[in-house]
C-alpha cells in the first residue's frame, strides 16, 4: 500500500503538469490579440477600444483595494478613538 505523502506528491505533480499544458494555449491567444490590435491601431478602431478595455480591467482592482483599505482605515481610526 502506498503512503499518503506519495499520493499527495503524485497528485501535486499531476496538477502542475495539467496547469502547465493548459496555460500554453492561453498564452497563444494574447499574441493573436496583439497582432490584431497592431494592425488596426492606425485606424483607431479596435486598437483604441482594446486599450480602453485594458485600462478598465486594470482600474477595477485598484478601486476595490482602495475602498477596502479606506474601510479598514476608518474602522481602525474609530477603534483607536474609543
Amino acid at each position: 500500500m502506498k503512503s499518503p505523502s506519495y499520493i499527495k506528491l503524485v497528485s501535486a505533480l499531476f496538477v502542475a503538469v495539467l496547469l502547465i499544458t493548459w496555460a500554453n494555449p492561453a498564452e497563444a491567444q494574447c499574441v493573436m490579440c496583439k497582432a490584431v490590435a497592431e494592425d488596426s491601431a492606425e485606424d483607431g478602431g479596435l486598437g483604441a477600444g482594446l486599450n480602453k478595455g485594458i485600462l478598465y480591467l486594470m482600474a477595477v482592482p485598484y478601486v476595490l483595494l482602495s475602498a477596502l483599505f479606506f474601510v479598514i482605515y476608518k474602522k481602525w481610526k474609530a477603534d483607536s478613538a474609543s
